[in-house]
Parts: structure tokens; C-alpha cells; sequence
């Protein structure tokens, strides 16, 4: 039976919201504190009041006894003596306890002994009395006694009354405090609940589209949700990427992967000479080179498309970067100009290179025979630029807008085979991963030149120019 209850509150536990547990354990929470405080009220209430009476009947006993003279052995009370003052009534006896001044409260008990100094309480029926009695002498034969006593409040009517005020205002007290409580959990678990909307809502549409939104925040939620845009898009941009690499790669290899086929079944259906055969061989081995190549770009695309690329960012001399480059890459150098300005720009020295060799291997290319490309590098206002400008064919300006897609080709007659169009896309994709962007200018027949924007974050340095900017 113990095990089934268990499972059972368990089971009601589990549905109820985070809110309304909230709610209950914060209300009752300040019922007992409301219980606790009233505890500590009554506890010390009465002390408080016993106290308080006691301070104001040695006061009033100290004062009066300071408005006491004799005179010729005969008893005076000055003008300051009081027999009445909050709640102390005050009486005057003589050596032999007989009353000579003031009057005896009703209720308190006549013959109630003298004790000279003692504060003491004093029942009389249902009502305590505070008793001080002072002697005070004249000579060491005659003097009176001073008496002052008062009423004790009763405690008992004042816990009574006291305990209705709590009855009559606990009830809205505990209401306002649940209230509350529910008006702070629902407030403070509103993000959770576009959190959980937003993740519904993805998982309904499958798709990752969708965004929470909040606005920027300090708390916990907001920071959670904010975590969770940041990875929707991260997953967005990774499934795109797989979606577009799949895409990609199912349409540009079907090509090389039919060519091969074909060559394949036609080397096993006839028997080739050995001329035949080697010529087949030949273009197998042409073709999956090309789908290496191929797929070696669409690798590089998926991986720039998801960002995983893109290491942290550092201060790169431009002009030594291109000049390294060229370098390397063993370009003719009778073909290329530099005029570089030395310049830095915070950039991801590989991606940034790749760029560069996608650029001037593009203006090779469609370069006339024997033409040239210059390479430069200058500030303009809040903007690094990088230019790599050729005297080719050229591209139509209907065409000009095109050359950022993927595998689109502006003159596929010269682009030759090893060419599958995602050189100038990856080129805009780095660009756009670095914050810039990329520009083209072209006139048919006179030559293009790209351009890369890259913004002056202020982490850059200017440097004097170089003197000789000849070729590389």
C-alpha cells in the first residue's frame, strides 16, 4: 500500500506546474511565518508590558518620594507629588500603616503587608496589582511609608484580541501573498514558456526557422533563450549545408559518375585493343579527378557554410600575405602587378588566402593570352580593399549579378573542364564570413575587377606605403 501511494502522489506531483508548486510553497511559507511572528508577538507582549510597568512605577515612586518633606516632624506633600499618573496611584501611610493620604483601588487587598523597596505582584480576585512600597524616614523613631502600585494590563483579553486581528487579515494577508507568488512564477517563467512554444512549433514545421526572440536580458531565462537562438541557427546553417552539399554533389557528380559507367560497360562489353583500353583508362582517370576536385570544393563550401572553418581572428599584414602567396603559388610574374599598400586587417589567414588564390586564378583564367592582373591593396575611409582586376574577355552585365552562384559559369567555353563554378561563391561566402563583402566591375571585352570590402573595426593599422610596388 505504501509502495502504490508513493507512485500515485508521484503521479499528481508530476502534474502540477513548476508555477503552481511555487506558488503553494511560497504561501506556505509565509503562513508560517505569519504563525511565527505571531508566536514571538505574544511571547514577549506580555513581558514587554510587565516591563513597561515596572520602569513606570519605580519612576512614579522616585519622583513622589523627591515631593516628600518634614517639617517640624510633621509629613508635607509639595506641589509635584501626584497621586494619580499613567495608571500609578500613589498613597501615603504613616509609621503604623494607617492611610493618610490617597485612595485604595477598590479591588486591591487593605491589609497587604509593607516590604520596604520590593517591586512584587499582587493578586486580588481576577486583577494583579504592581506593588512598591517605600519608607521614608524622618528621624530614626518617626517617618511614613510610600505606597505606589497599578493595575497589571491583562494579557489574556490582549492575546484575544490580538489573535482575531490575525484571524481577520491572515486570510487576505495569505491571499495577496499567493497572489503574488503566482504573478512573480508566471512572470519569471514566461520566457520558458516561448521557449517551450518555439521548440513545439520547430519540431511541428520541421524546420528550424523559427526563433524565441526575447529581448536581451540579464536573467537566467533570457540567457537561456538566447543560447538556444544561437543554436537553432547553428543547426539551421548545418542541415542547410548538408542539404546543399547533398543537393550539390548528387547533381554535379552525376556527369563524371555516368561518363565512368559508360566507359566502364563498353570496356567490358567489346574487347579494346590495348590503344582502346589505355584511352579508357585515361578519361576513368579524368574524370574521377574531377570528381576529387569536385568534391574537395563542396567539402570546403559545406564546411564555410557551417563556419567551422573560421578559427579565431588575427592581425594579418595584407600586402605580406599577398606577397607570400604569389610567391608560392608560382604565378607567372611577368603577368602580375602589385601595388600594395601595408596594410592589417583582422582576418582568418587561411580562408583569406584561399580568397585570394580563387581571385587570381579566376583572372588567369579568362585573362587574355598573355594579358595581365594587378593586385591591390588600399584604405578607403572606414574600409580595407583588396583588388585583383584583369584585362580578359570581361563579363555581360546581365550576367554580372549570376557569378556569385553556385556552379554557374559566365563562359563555359573557356572555363575548361577541371572548372565546376563555386570558385567566386566560396569567395563570397568568405567575404561574408569576415563581416564584408564583394563588388564586381566589368566591361566586356576590357577586363573585370573584383573587389573585397572588409570593414575598419579599429583593429587595423595603417603603414607606410610601399615604395616599389612592382610585380611579383
Amino acid at each position: 500500500m505504501r509502495t502504490v501511494f508513493s507512485k500515485n502522489s508521484g503521479k499528481i506531483s508530476s502534474k502540477i506546474s513548476v508555477k503552481a508548486k511555487i506558488t503553494v510553497w511560497l504561501t506556505l511559507l509565509m503562513s508560517l511565518l505569519a504563525v511565527l511572528m505571531l508566536g514571538f508577538t505574544l511571547s514577549i507582549s506580555s513581558r514587554v508590558t510587565f516591563q513597561t510597568c515596572m520602569s513606570q512605577l519605580a519612576h512614579t515612586v522616585q519622583n513622589n518620594r523627591n515631593q516628600i518633606t518634614f517639617e517640624k516632624g510633621r509629613l508635607k506633600l509639595n506641589d509635584g507629588f501626584q497621586f494619580y499618573q499613567y495608571g500609578v496611584s500613589t498613597l501615603v501611610y504613616s509609621q503604623s500603616q494607617s492611610l493618610l493620604a490617597g485612595q485604595v483601588p477598590v479591588s486591591f487587598p487593605v491589609g497587604e503587608p509593607f516590604q520596604n523597596g520590593l517591586t512584587r505582584t499582587v493578586s486580588a480576585g481576577e486583577d494583579e496589582y504592581l506593588v512598591l512600597d517605600l519608607y521614608c524616614l524622618n528621624s530614626w523613631e518617626e517617618g511614613a511609608w510610600l505606597r505606589c502600585l497599578m493595575e497589571v494590563p491583562r494579557s489574556r483579553q490582549f492575546s484575544q484580541n490580538l489573535l482575531l486581528a490575525v484571524l481577520l487579515v491572515l486570510p487576505l494577508f495569505l491571499a495577496l501573498a499567493a497572489l503574488g507568488s503566482y504573478r512573480i512564477a508566471r512572470r519569471a517563467f514566461g520566457p520558458l514558456e516561448s521557449i517551450i512554444n518555439t521548440a513545439k512549433a520547430i519540431n511541428e514545421a520541421s524546420g528550424l526557422s523559427r526563433r524565441i526572440g526575447l529581448p536581451p536580458g540579464r536573467d537566467e531565462f533570457s540567457r537561456l533563450a538566447e543560447t538556444f537562438d544561437q543554436l537553432f541557427e547553428r543547426l539551421e546553417r548545418s542541415f542547410e549545408a548538408e542539404k546543399q552539399f547533398t543537393a550539390d554533389a548528387s547533381h554535379e557528380l552525376r556527369t563524371p559518375v555516368s561518363i565512368i559507367k559508360g566507359s566502364c560497360e563498353y570496356a567490358l562489353k567489346y574487347d579494346e585493343t590495348p590503344e582502346e583500353r589505355q584511352e579508357t583508362i585515361t578519361m576513368i582517370y579524368r574524370q574521377a579527378v574531377k570528381m576529387s576536385a569536385l568534391i574537395s570544393q563542396l567539402l570546403s563550401m559545406t564546411r564555410l557554410d557551417q563556419e567551422t572553418e573560421l578559427n579565431r581572428l588575427e592581425p594579418v599584414n595584407l600586402a605580406r600575405l599577398v606577397q607570400e602567396h604569389c610567391k608560392e603559388a608560382a604565378y607567372p610574374r611577368e603577368r602580375l602587378t602589385l601595388e600594395l599598400a601595408d596594410i592589417s586587417v583582422c582576418a582568418n589567414p587561411p580562408l583569406l588566402t584561399r580568397l585570394l588564390q580563387n581571385l587570381v586564378e579566376n583572372a588567369l583564367k579568362y585573362g587574355k593570352p598573355g594579358g595581365h592582373v594587378w593586385i591591390c591593396t588600399l584604405q578607403n575611409g572606414k574600409e580595407i580593399l583588396l583588388k585583383v582586376r584583369d584585362d580578359g574577355i570581361g563579363i555581360a552585365p546581365d550576367q554580372q549579378d549570376k557569378v556569385w552562384q553556385r556552379f554557374y559559369q559566365a563562359d563555359t567555353a573557356r572555363s575548361g573542364e577541371n572548372g565546376a563554378g563555386l570558385g567566386l561563391s566560396m569567395v563570397a561566402q568568405i567575404a561574408r564570413i569576415h563581416k564584408g563583402y564583394m563588388t564586381l566591375e566589368s566591361i566586356p571585352g576590357a577586363g573585370s575587377c573584383f573587389t573585397l570590402h572588409l570593414p575598419d573595426t579599429g583593429q587595423t593599422e595603417l603603414l607606410p606605403k610601399i615604395k616599389n610596388a612592382g610585380s611579383a
